[in-house]
């Protein structure tokens, strides 16, 4: 397994606030998958995407990203075919709000990882709402594990014993849920750091995740992690 990550700058065509941002890079992302047969069956496949992203960079600290200024985004996934495409022909790519520039790509050394931690929210979804108010703690770290199993066993084709502790230690970097904007609700999520285990299970699990995201709606731009060497 190896997790590509492609760097893309681009242009804004338009100011787009912080809760927003996500939508307008799905919107442009989607729209993108759209052009190729392959890819539009695979973007409207019920499955895991295995494809991650994370929001413009720098930061604007009054929460809008200006017209005309120039941002870099990286896009992350295990999928060598998708990774090529997305280097190959997303800087060719713009609507009424971006205007992609340029792309490179790189793959993500497999090194023993002490930590993983969010750059974007992670997001359990329930059937009534935020986990906190539905979901024990052990049961939100239980889905946290079980997510990643399930896409590690779909892509390797088998199924793993569960029966480990993926981190030792898990964290959670905000002190009020984070909002964001989809499909006009605003869902919640959380930023978490995880020190994950030395177990080569657990290690493989984590290096996945800085390709697939954690959680749930990782295509949405949810989930992204970065992560630290030992």
């Amino acid at each position: 397994m190896k997790v590509y990550e492609i760097k893309l700058k681009l242009v804004l065509l338009n100011d787009i606030k912080l809760n927003d941002v996500q939508i307008e890079i799905c919107n442009i992302i989607d729209s993108f998958l759209a052009k190729d047969e392959k890819w539009l069956e695979f973007h409207k496949d019920n499955k895991f995407k295995n494809y991650c992203f994370n929001s413009f960079y720098p930061l604007e600290e009054d929460k809008i990203y200006k017209k005309d200024k120039v941002y870099s985004l990286i896009i992350r996934t295990i999928d060598k075919d998708l990774a090529e495409y997305f280097n190959e022909n997303l800087h060719n790519s713009n609507n009424d709000m971006i205007r992609c520039l340029t792309s490179n790509i790189r793959i993500i050394p497999k090194k023993h990882i002490e930590k993983i931690y969010s750059i974007t929210p992670i997001v359990i979804k329930t059937d009534n709402g935020y986990w906190k108010d539905i979901l024990s703690l052990k049961e939100f770290e239980e889905r946290i594990k079980i997510n990643l199993i399930k896409k590690y066993n779909e892509i390797n084709n088998t199924k793993i014993n569960e029966d480990f502790d993926f981190y030792t230690n898990l964290e959670f970097k905000n002190k009020k849920p984070c909002s964001i904007n989809y499909k006009n609700v605003k869902l919640l999520g959380d930023k978490i750091s995880l020190n994950i285990s030395d177990d080569k299970i657990s290690q493989e699990l984590a290096y996945m995740a800085l390709g697939t995201g954690i959680g749930e709606m990782n295509s949405r731009g949810l989930g992204m992690v970065n992560f630290r060497y030992l």
